[in-house]
Formats: structure tokens, sequence, C-alpha cells
């Protein structure tokens, strides 16, 4: 689907309008196409499209649990409950301000060993955005030399580059007969399952070493929940439960935000003078000798606005989460039936042209207005919107801001490549769009 690209999926728009049905193999979806249709559903008739779809290849891992795949009163209650506690690991002991603080001096550290030399970036910025998810849901954070936690990371960047795929859009339009086969779903299921052996290791020593009057992360407070719930067997809190939320989680948080961070420093290495404008306003802002926290955020307009700018234009998840709908459901003239699956194309609101003037071209002038001020935009949905709005957008979006700045602040960036010769064509774009491999030198400023 995706990987059909925009223009095609443009001119379906020209001759479909903004809501059309496209048959999935056998199964019918609706797609939403551009800003005002996306926020009509998921915002005016919330309840309604709250729904989560199917994605064909993680299913028979996910099946309906976790907080991500969650439906109905399930996913209600776990996602109140995941808000909550993030909530509380994030503002409690160490915010989660802290924790990145701390993550990206350890990955200033990190570049300052390379000396200048090129390095392909991926797996440092894994490093770092897993951590801070580790240390929320598991309670600890682990060495960039970690065997273990190398391997946890090398399956989460194939899976998601496997998700990605060609293959697996296949999969996606047949799967009632390809499953049947071997092929990419296979080690998909495969990495999925060993992350979740990991995963039930990491439970069963919480389980023995919990005190159950000082909770030390997600995991604590949930099995603490669920010695709470135990008599009640309708409970949601359950051990499949726990396990697909930690590995939503873990996987949503540590993919995306490495994604964006990687595609961010290779647009920075294409146009080095946006590069340069940031330093300069962090130069100003936050100077040398302190460390950026969140509060410089609404001091650096530019910086934001080229934030916002990487996000739009990485496109991350281009044809968004599927959802569906919950009730039989009337939508601009068409009526929706009960379970029909819906995607909301994010790609079609990040590159509206009503919204955006170049919205092919990378412009951080996109989110700025004629007085420099950082200015907000309808079209900006990178963490989709509406009800099942990205559990994380707050951690990342502070996660991106501070790796950003901390990185800037520290280091010069150059490209053993001229700009001009920096393709930015994505690896892999399907359900997401994955940048290409690149090196980077980190020179101390």
């Amino acid at each position: 689907m995706a990987h059909l690209g925009s223009s095609w999926k443009r001119k379906l728009r020209e001759k479909y309008g903004d809501v059309f049905t496209m048959h999935l193999g056998p199964r019918p979806v609706v797609m939403l196409y551009g800003t005002e249709a996306i926020r009509e559903a998921l915002v005016d008739q919330a309840e309604a499209f709250s729904g989560r779809g199917t994605i064909a290849v993680v299913r028979p891992v996910f099946k309906d649990y976790g907080v991500v795949f969650a439906n109905g009163e399930r996913w209600k209650t776990l996602r109140r409950f995941s808000l909550a506690t993030m909530r509380d690991f994030g503002m409690g002991k160490r915010s989660v301000e802290e924790r990145i603080q701390e993550e990206a001096q350890c990955l200033v550290e990190e570049l300052r060993k390379s000396q200048g030399a090129p390095l392909d970036p991926t797996f440092l910025f894994q490093c770092i955005t897993a951590n801070i998810i580790c240390s929320i849901v598991f309670g600890e954070r682990f060495d960039y030399k970690d065997r273990q936690f190398l391997r946890l990371l090398d399956l989460f960047y194939r899976s998601f580059s496997l998700i990605s795929s060609f293959s697996s859009q296949m999969f996606e339009l047949f799967s009632g007969f390809l499953k049947y086969f071997p092929g990419t779903h296979r080690q998909i299921s495969k990495n999925l399952q060993e992350i979740l052996d990991f995963i039930g290791q990491s439970v069963e020593k919480h389980r023995a070493t919990l005190d159950p009057s000082n909770p030390r992360d997600f995991i604590d407070t949930y099995l603490l929940r669920m010695e709470k719930e135990k008599s009640n067997k309708d409970t949601e809190f359950h051990h499949e439960n726990l396990m697909l939320s930690v590995l939503s989680l873990f996987f949503a948080g540590t993919e995306t935000s490495s994604t964006t961070l990687r595609y961010g420093f290779l647009l920075m290495l294409k146009y080095p003078h946006v590069a340069e404008k940031v330093q300069k306003e962090i130069d100003q802002v936050i100077g040398s000798h302190r460390l950026p926290n969140l509060d410089d955020r609404t001091k650096m307009p530019y910086t934001e606005a080229v934030i916002h700018e990487i996000q739009r234009f990485s496109d991350l998840i281009p044809i968004g989460v599927p959802h569906r709908v919950t009730k039989d459901t009337l939508f601009r003239g068409y009526l929706l039936p009960k379970n029909t699956e819906v995607y909301p194309i994010l790609s079609s609101a990040l590159h509206d042209q009503r919204y955006f003037a170049q919205p092919d071209t990378f412009n951080p002038d996109h989110f700025l207005d004629a007085n420099g001020a950082l200015k907000k935009n309808e079209a900006f949905m990178p963490f989709s919107i509406g009800k099942r709005i990205c559990l994380g957008e707050g951690i990342a979006r502070n996660e991106l801001f501070l790796f950003f700045t901390t990185i800037l602040q520290n280091f010069s960036l150059s490209s053993p490549l001229a700009p001009k010769d920096i393709d930015l064509s994505p690896k892999e774009s399907g359900f997401g769009k994955v940048p290409p491999t690149y090196q980077i030198c980190f020179l101390a400023r």
C-alpha cells in the first residue's frame, strides 16, 4: 500500500475523494485521506472511530492483547493504567526529563570516543531511546555494550524493517492463505517471541523481588494491580496483557523515536545551514556550560520548528495504525458497518498542500510565522490524533528535543558525502518508513 507512493495515492484521491474503500485482498477497508477527513473521524467522531484494526504480520503474536492492539473495555482499562503509570514514573522520584538528560550525557561521552570518525548512528540512537523506555518499564538502563540489550535492539530493528517490507504488505492482502507458508511473517513472530522471552524473565525477576510499598517501575505497578484483582475473573490485569503491553511500549518507544532521530541527523547533513541556525539558537539560549532542559523549548522556536519539520518530513507511519469503527457509523454520507477497518493516511495530512506550502520539501518555515514564532498547524499529526493518539507522545517529544539539542550543543556534524549527494529516499516504505543507512562524523565543538 504505502510503497505505491504518494503520487499514486493522490490520483486515487482525485478520483474517489477523501473517503474511499479499497480491498486488501478479500477485506474492504476505508481510507481517510487529508487533514479534514482524518480530523472529522478521529476527533469529531472519536468514540466511533476508537477501535483498533489488525496488522496481519503481528497478529499471531499480539492477538488482541496489550495496550496497542486491544479493543473495547480491555483497551480503555489498559490505556488508563499505562498513561497513569508512565506519568507516575515520569514524574516520580526522577522525572523523565532527568532520565533523558542523563542518557543524553552518556551518549555525548560515547560520541566523544569516536573522535570525529565516520559512524553509522542507527545503533546509538536506538540505545538512547530504548533506555528511556527501559527505565520506565523495567526500572533500569543498559550499558551500550550489554550483549542482551544489543540483541534486543537488533531484533527490534529487523522486525520494524520486516514489518515495513513489501512481503509484509503482500501478507496483509492475502494472510488467510499465506499464513500456511514460510515467509517474513514467521521471522517477525520468531523475533517478537524472543523479545517476549526476555520480558518474561524480567517479569519473573520483578515478581521475586517485589516490594508492595515501593513499586520500582511499570512492571511492579502492574503486578501489584494483578494481585489486587486476582479474585475478579473478568480482570484485564493478567499475564498476557502485561507481556504484550510491555512489548508494545518497548517496541513503539524504541523504534519510532530512534528512527526520527536518524532521519533528523541525515537531514542536518543534507541541509547544513539548518543545523548551523539551530546551533546558533542553542548558543544564545543555553550556551555551552549547562544541560539543555525542557523549559528552553519556549525560547527556541527555530529548533522546535526544525524538530516538527523532521517529524513531518520523515513521515514515519505513513498509513497510520489501522482503526476500526466500534458501531455502525454514518460518516460523510457513507454508512460504515460496525468493525469496518479504517486507515487514517497520516502521510496525506503531513503532506497536505492546503497546510504546507511545499509539502515535498524539507523546510522548517512550515512551522514559523512571519515573526519567527512557532505556529500550530492542524495537519501536523505524526503521533496520530484522537483517542488512539500515541501513548508515548509526551515522552517522545521530550526525547527528540533534549537529544537533538544536546548533540548539537556538543558536536558539529559532517558527512563523508557532499550534501548534494545525500539521498533521503527510504530504505523501506510500508507500514513504517525506514531511512537509508548512512555515515556521520560528530566533531567536538
